[in-house]
């Protein structure tokens, strides 16, 4: 349950981080960096989250399943 309610954490911080950069996008319009900064957590809280459900999987904390038929 804790593997889970981290990954929607992650999940939450990456799109408020997505609002942050439409929002500074709208009202800075292009004078400051707040978008890059915004945008560049983003991708970095997905390259983490990523990595974190890789080496779950790895060590065996998250146990992945197929779909059956």
């Amino acid at each position: 349950m804790a593997q889970k309610l981290l990954i929607i954490a992650f999940l939450l911080v990456i799109a408020f981080n997505l609002g942050a950069g439409l929002y500074y996008m709208m009202v800075d319009k292009g004078q400051s960096d707040r978008t890059v900064k915004a945008l560049t957590r983003r991708i970095v809280l997905s390259l983490a989250l990523i990595v974190l459900i890789a080496i779950g999987i790895v060590t065996g904390y998250i146990q992945p399943h197929g779909i059956t038929p």
